[in-house]
C-alpha cells in the first residue's frame, strides 16, 4: 500500500460514524425531520415553498406552491407575460424591496441595473481571460471575490452599502458568465475569442443572450422564455442549500462578495444546481434506446429498466422527477412547460417535447409499480435543460445561469439575515470520541 493510500484509509476511518448512532441521538441529518420536512431554523418574509398539506396531523401530498413576498409565482408570471414584457427586473425589485414596483419605479430601477452592468476596466482580461478555467462556476466565484478588491467599501455591511453591492453583482453576472464561457471555448476548445460589451438598451435576459450568442441570433420568444426561466429560479425559500449558505456565512458579518461566492460553491454541487444537465444526459440515452417515441409501452419499459438499475447510469433514478419539497407538482415546471411547448413548435422540436410530456405522465406510474407509494412529479429541471438546449445554450452554462437567476434571492436573504437575525448561526454537533491521554512521540508504536 502506498503512503497516500494509507493516508486515505486513515482519513476514511477517522471520518466514519456508525449510521445507527444518528438515529440513537435523534440527529436531524441534512437538517431534516423524520418526515423529511426541513428543521425550522429561521423566519423569512421572502419566499415560501409548499408541497404537502396537514390532514389530522399527517403530511398529505398537495399541488406545489411557490410565492415571492406572498405573491404566487404563477400569478407573477402570468401578470407580466399577459402585458407582453419581461419580468426578471420586476422580480428582483420585489425580492429586494418587498413590493411590486410602479411603472416609474420599475423604469428607474431597470435603468440603474443597466448602469451597473459594466465590469471594471481590464477586469475581463486580467481576471476572467488570463486566469482561465474549465468550470464556469469556479470562474464566477473567483470573479466575485476579485470584485471585492475593486470596491472601496467592500467590508461595509450597512443596508445601503449591501444593497448597492447586491444590485451591482446581480447586474454583472451575465457579463462574467458570458465572458468566462467564451474564454473557456478559446483556451480549451480552440474556438475564436469573441467578447461583447453589455448592451445598454436590452433587458437583463436579452442582454445575456446577446453577450453569449451575438445580435440577431435569437428570437423574441427565446428572450421571453429565458426571462421566464430566470424569474422561476430567482428564489426558493431560505432553506435551499445555497440560500441557507448565504444565511450561515452572512451571520458571521462577513462581506457581500464572500457570502455570494460561498453560495456559488454550494450551487455548483450536483445535488443542488446540476440537475438539468443530468436530465439532458438521461434524455439523450432514452432517445437512443427508445426506437418509437410515440409508443408509450416502449417508454414505460425503458423507464422501468432505469428504475431497476438495468439501464442508463445504473443509479435507479429518473432525473428531473421528484423534489425534496414538492409532491404532486412543481409550480415552476408547470409554468415553464407551457412556454416550452411554444418554443418547441418554433424550433420544429415538438416531437421531442411530446417525449418529455410522455415521460412526465408515465414515470410516476412506473415508479409506483417498482418503488412504492412515494408521489413524484417533474421538477423544474426536467424542462429547463430542454429549454436551454432549444435556445442553443451550451450545457456548461446551465448551472451558471441558475446562479444568474438565484443571486436575486441570495441578496434578499443576506439583507434579511443582517437586518433581522443578528446572531451567528452555530448549531450543535455531538462529539462521539472518548477522551484519551496524550502519548509522547517517543512512546508511540
Amino acid at each position: 500500500m502506498s503512503e497516500f493510500s494509507n493516508w486515505t484509509h486513515l482519513a476514511e476511518k477517522a471520518a466514519e460514524i456508525d449510521n445507527d448512532l444518528f438515529a440513537k441521538y435523534d440527529v436531524k441529518r441534512g437538517l431534516r425531520n423524520a418526515d423529511h420536512t426541513g428543521v425550522l431554523v429561521g423566519l423569512s418574509n421572502i419566499g415560501s415553498v409548499s408541497g404537502v398539506k396537514k390532514v389530522d396531523g399527517v403530511n398529505v401530498p398537495a399541488e406545489g406552491k411557490l410565492t415571492y413576498r406572498g405573491i404566487d409565482i404563477k400569478d407573477l408570471a402570468e401578470g407580466y407575460l399577459t402585458e407582453k414584457r419581461v419580468g426578471y427586473e420586476e422580480t428582483v425589485y420585489l425580492l429586494l424591496f418587498g413590493k411590486l414596483p410602479t411603472r416609474d419605479e420599475l423604469e428607474r430601477f431597470s435603468e440603474y441595473m443597466k448602469e451597473q452592468r459594466k465590469l471594471p476596466e481590464y477586469f475581463t482580461k486580467d481576471i476572467i481571460l488570463s486566469f482561465r478555467g474549465k468550470d464556469i462556476m469556479n470562474m464566477l466565484a473567483r470573479s466575485v471575490l476579485a470584485l471585492y478588491t475593486t470596491d472601496d467599501n467592500a467590508d461595509d455591511t450597512s443596508t445601503e452599502n449591501v444593497l448597492r453591492q447586491s444590485i451591482s453583482l446581480i447586474a454583472k453576472f451575465p457579463e462574467i458568465i458570458a465572458h468566462a464561457f467564451h474564454g473557456m471555448r478559446y483556451h480549451y476548445m480552440n474556438k475564436s475569442l469573441v467578447i461583447r460589451h453589455p448592451h445598454p438598451k436590452l433587458s437583463h435576459a436579452e442582454n445575456f443572450l446577446y453577450l453569449l450568442k451575438g445580435a440577431n441570433r435569437y428570437t423574441p420568444l427565446e428572450v421571453e422564455i429565458l426571462d421566464l426561466a430566470l424569474v422561476l429560479h430567482a428564489e426558493h425559500e431560505g432553506g435551499n442549500n445555497s440560500s441557507f449558505t448565504v444565511h450561515v456565512v452572512s451571520s458571521s458579518q462577513t462581506d457581500t462578495y464572500s457570502a455570494i461566492a460561498a453560495a456559488i460553491g454550494s450551487l455548483k454541487g450536483p445535488l443542488h444546481g446540476g440537475a438539468n444537465s443530468e436530465v439532458m444526459a438521461m434524455m439523450d440515452n432514452i432517445k437512443r434506446n427508445v426506437k418509437d417515441w410515440s409508443n408509450e409501452k416502449e417508454i414505460e419499459e425503458y423507464l422501468a429498466k432505469i428504475l431497476r438499475k438495468e439501464a442508463y447510469d445504473r443509479s435507479g433514478k429518473i432525473y428531473g422527477m421528484g423534489h425534496a419539497v414538492y409532491t404532486l407538482s412543481d409550480p415552476r415546471a408547470v409554468v415553464l412547460k407551457k412556454k416550452a411547448r411554444e418554443v418547441a413548435i418554433e424550433k420544429d422540436r415538438l416531437h421531442e417535447f411530446n417525449l418529455y410530456d410522455a415521460i412526465e405522465r408515465l414515470a410516476p406510474k412506473v415508479f409506483h409499480e417498482i418503488k412504492g407509494e412515494k408521489v413524484i412529479a417533474p421538477n423544474v429541471d426536467f424542462y429547463s435543460g430542454f429549454v436551454y438546449c432549444m435556445l442553443d445554450i451550451p450545457v456548461a452554462v446551465y448551472t451558471p445561469m441558475f446562479a444568474m437567476a438565484r443571486i436575486a434571492g441570495w441578496c434578499a436573504h443576506r439583507l434579511e439575515e443582517l437586518i433581522s437575525a443578528k446572531r451567528i448561526i452555530r448549531p450543535a454537533y455531538k462529539t462521539l470520541a472518548e477522551e484519551v491521554s496524550y502519548i509522547p512521540l517517543s512512546e508511540r508504536g
